[in-house]
């Protein structure tokens, strides 16, 4: 009765559109195909989250209560040596490809929606790996890699079905966004066409966890292995919560925080639910559940990467360090913690290899099969990171050849992991530590904490522990020069496989006004462009010569009159 009541709260009045909780236990008791065995294939849920700051779960020490979230990892294992990317855009490209930004031309910054730029098309994407592997490929929830043709799109990606978003954020019910001035527009998704008919002004959390258990519902566990990939757009900006779950959280002086933590809670809660329609629907046994922030927290918006040294947008600690578990019956070692370093690229290779797919040699994966680490404990084969290499950042005022050995110029943004060792260069970002509830009301000498603003004037380099001093607090460069010597040459390594930076200027025709009031592709495909083209020449090829003669026959007229006058 419970369990009814409460999948009722989490899926729409008519859900057994295929194959109803009901059905399938009468199936078990008929003889039905239900009692083949199930598929060898483990199901992969994926669940990505927006913005979560390393601290702004429970089993991190935070104030947030996550009971759900801490369950699932505290029987699982723990990521805490776990990196991702300091923006949306550059995690989900990674994720989706297993391969570094400075292979895919995602250096710099985010893909906005006025730009003429997607995830690369010839890069494979795991959606597309585990779909030759035979499973049924599903995305619900956030895009951001791109949509200004309709190729670049997540069901031209490897997604069977997409229901979603294809920016980076916006309103949490009424699913507009505006990129400024006159350039607002509807963002909510069904396949490749607006989901005007699928909205009913829920919050996206809500709808989005209906949505998957949706799909939980019409599809057979036992027949098919499913890839369902969750992004939800919570808890990014702006900061829009159900009131309910704003009561948990009253004793919260900084609003910022107080609806931030709200937030959190309602996406522990969806999380919970999507565990129980794993069960209901019986894939439970079966399944690999990998949860993932996509950066480090937003302390401006409510978000906490305490005692994490720097922010979101930042290659501090802060900004890369992320939230991260895997829950799945079939780990070996549950109830753990993995130390070794896992990086965001790794599931590409991890998930593939574990669905029976295969990996080609051409494609030159910066990912690892980390399975093994994982579940058992192994160590990992990933030794080093690199986290990034911009090379149209801002320049470090201060930064030089110099003061890179001359092997390096210390003005690029940089940011390298080998072993314990970091090294950073150029201009990292936001630099504090920043405990939670800090960006209040009140005034920054009333701090509760002893930190003071560090803002590094005059560096270009820094080089740490981060084994020995995760918080990233004593600067070891000029300790040991022939370790940054060694991570400077490294970079260049990594730098000479680099291909140029994709980061076109905006696109007017991208604005929603002309495409119906909603946010989605605007370019043609290159046949479309082409027959498009030709048509226009021959437009222009007719009105030439048919002007010519019309002028001809008028000259020939006026000639024929003047010799009768």
């Amino acid at each position: 009765m419970f369990l009814t009541f409460l999948l009722s709260f989490i899926v729409p009045p008519v859900w057994s559109v295929h194959m109803s909780w009901e059905n399938w236990r009468s199936g078990l008791r008929n003889g039905g195909d239900e009692f083949e065995p199930p598929t060898s294939q483990p199901h992969i849920v994926f669940i990505l989250v927006d913005d979560q700051g390393f601290r702004d779960v429970g089993y991190h020490g935070s104030e947030i209560k996550t009971p759900n979230l801490d369950r699932l990892a505290a029987q699982g294992v723990k990521l805490e040596n776990y990196y991702v990317q300091p923006l949306c855009s550059p995690s989900r490209s990674q994720l989706m490809t297993g391969r570094y930004q400075i292979h895919t031309g995602l250096q710099h910054s985010i893909i906005r929606a006025t730009q003429p730029n997607c995830l690369p098309l010839e890069n494979i994407t795991l959606p597309q790996k585990l779909k030759e592997a035979g499973y049924s490929t599903h995305m619900v929830g956030k895009w951001h890699l791109g949509f200004y043709k309709r190729g670049c799109l997540p069901t031209q990606r490897g997604f069977d079905t997409f229901f979603g978003s294809l920016l980076g954020s916006g309103d949490y019910y009424s699913h507009y966004k505006c990129e400024g001035p006159g350039m607002c527009g509807y963002d909510l998704y069904e396949g490749e066409e607006a989901a005007w008919e699928q909205d009913r002004g829920l919050y996206s959390t809500v709808m989005f966890t209906r949505k998957a258990v949706s799909i939980l519902a019409n599809h057979d566990p036992h027949k098919q292995p499913l890839f369902l990939y969750l992004a939800y757009q919570a808890v990014h900006s702006p900061l829009q919560v159900p009131a309910r779950y704003l009561e948990r959280y009253k004793g919260i002086p900084n609003p910022h925080r107080r609806k931030y933590a709200a937030m959190v809670s309602c996406l522990d809660e969806a999380i919970h639910n999507l565990t129980l329609a794993l069960k209901h629907f019986g894939y439970y046994d079966n399944t690999v559940i990998v949860y993932s922030t996509d950066n480090g927290g937003q302390p401006l918006a409510g978000g906490s990467n305490w005692p994490l040294r720097g922010s979101k947008a930042t290659y501090w600690e802060g900004g890369i360090r992320g939230v991260g578990f895997v829950h799945s019956p079939l780990l070996v070692k549950k109830g753990s913690k993995c130390q070794t370093l896992v990086h965001i690229t790794d599931w590409f290779p991890t998930l593939v290899t574990l669905g029976g797919g295969t990996l080609d040699e051409d494609q030159n994966l910066d990912g690892y099969d980390v399975w093994e680490a994982i579940s058992e404990g192994r160590p990992s084969p990933r030794l080093d990171i690199l986290h990034n290499i911009d090379p149209i950042y801002i320049k470090a005022k201060n930064g030089s050849w110099k003061a890179g050995y001359g092997l390096w110029n210390t003005a690029v943004q940089a940011a390298l992991r080998v072993g314990h060792w970091k090294l950073l260069t150029g201009v990292p970002g936001y630099s504090d530590w920043v405990p939670p509830q800090t960006f209040s009301n009140q005034r920054l000498t009333t701090r509760h904490h002893n930190e003071r603003v560090r803002w590094d004037r005059g560096k270009s380099i820094w080089l740490f522990n981060i084994t020995a001093d995760p918080y990233e607090r004593v600067d070891l460069s000029q300790q040991y020069p022939h370790i940054v010597k060694k991570m400077l040459m490294r970079l260049v390594q990594y730098n000479k496989t680099a291909v140029p930076v994709r980061y076109p200027a905006k696109d007017l025709r991208s604005n929603p006004q002309y495409n119906g009031g909603v946010w989605g592709p605007w370019y043609k495909d290159e046949k479309q462009e082409r027959n498009e083209e030709e048509e226009r020449y021959n437009n222009l090829f007719i009105n030439h010569f048919g002007k010519r003669r019309w002028k001809n026959k008028s000259r020939n007229i006026k000639l024929k009159r003047k010799a009768e006058h």
